[in-house]
């Protein structure tokens, strides 16, 4: 599995981050950071599920 946030739509409202915080921070910048771009099986659910919380579409599973 690969992570790809397309950063053009992402707002850094950090819904994915509450979702999975191991994968995805939103810094004091302002900016989302993706941690994991290849995150481990195991966290499969909750990348999946923040890529569903995202409001504009910009995480997608790969």
């Amino acid at each position: 599995m690969k992570v790809v946030v397309d950063f053009d739509v992402c707002q850094s409202n950090g819904l994915c981050m509450e979702e999975c915080p191991e994968v995805f921070e939103l810094r004091d910048d302002g900016f989302l950071y993706v941690l994991q771009e290849e995150p481990p099986a195991e966290l499969a659910d909750a990348v999946e599920a923040a890529a569903r919380a995202c409001p504009t579409g910009a995480i997608s599973i790969q």
